[in-house]
């Protein structure tokens, strides 16, 4: 199959490429491909001519586009639109990823396919504006929602996490009442490749199983790495951040279940795959 990969140099496209290396790959990012010019997204498009696009290129710095909305809506709403129109004029079946963000985080439960978004932060409006572009433009298409990612090529809260509990200092404090799913690139990528093998039309929500607070995802890292610097969990009121996070981020992968397609691992066998596959990198780089 050939496929498409926009924001190929990112966190989830670098990992894309690993999964999917048995195919006619085209790996796309900046500067070569700026997904906001209609004229070089065509153009790519109708010289690759791929079979799939896997739509990954967004704006995902949820404060910088808070500080920057036009930023955030000519890059996720905007440029999913472009992505999307070039897909469907070449018949082409696309995936794009969303977040967590869509939903303004109130609910009890964790959040379904079939519940009603309501972004509070930019970041979520532009997704969420993605979206609607995607349904409109390419009548084959799957969105696939994650959250809390984390991969080998960063940034993410675990680099984060790394860095700083690596030093000295005073106790670090992290937020606690904040929950989400953890997710892995690589538990991410697998579904996607299924997904490539058993289309879901529609939105589907594809983080791992399970669930945790910022606090318990860094005690976890903490514990992993044999980290020694002391943890505090704090209220989000005492880390304020100039964009809105929703305190209920949990995703349901419900779809996936009705589908009856294999569920997503736990947050914290991911974790753990991650980390043994980290080192036995280090152990081949000598």
């Amino acid at each position: 199959m050939k496929i498409l990969i926009t924001g190929a140099r990112g966190m989830l496209g670098t990992t894309l490429q690993q999964h999917l290396h048995q195919h006619e790959l085209l790996a796309t990012d900046l500067p070569e491909l700026d997904i906001t010019d209609p004229a070089k997204v065509d153009g790519v498009m109708q010289r690759f001519v791929p079979d799939l696009v896997v739509h990954t290129a967004a704006a995902t710095n949820v404060d910088g586009c808070e500080a920057d909305p036009d930023t955030a809506m000519r890059v996720n709403a905007l440029g999913s639109a472009i992505v999307a129109a070039a897909a469907g004029r070449i018949n082409a079946r696309l995936i794009a990823l969303s977040t967590d963000y869509v939903f303004d985080g109130s609910a009890a439960h964790a959040y379904h396919e079939f519940d009603t978004p309501a972004p509070r932060s930019v970041y979520g409006i532009s997704k969420l504006a993605g979206e609607t572009a995607v349904r409109a433009h390419c009548p084959d298409h799957t969105i696939v929602r994650t959250a809390w990612l984390y991969g080998a090529s960063g940034p993410s809260f675990l680099h984060t996490m790394l860095k700083l509990g690596s030093q000295a200092g005073p106790a670090l404090k992290v937020v606690h009442d904040q929950c989400g799913n953890p997710t892995s690139t690589d538990a991410l990528a697998s579904l996607i490749t299924r997904l490539i093998l058993h289309p879901i039309p529609g939105v589907i929500h594809g983080s791992c199983e399970g669930e945790a607070t910022w606090y318990e995802f860094a005690v976890a890292i903490f514990k992993a790495y044999n980290l020694k610097r002391e943890l505090k969990p704090c209220s989000t009121l005492e880390f304020p951040r100039p964009a809105p996070r929703p305190a209920n981020s949990r995703l349901d992968n419900r779809v996936l279940r009705l589908a009856g397609i294999a569920p997503m691992p736990h947050w914290l066998d991911a974790l753990a795959s991650y980390i043994s596959e980290c080192k036995l990198n280090e152990e081949r780089s000598g």
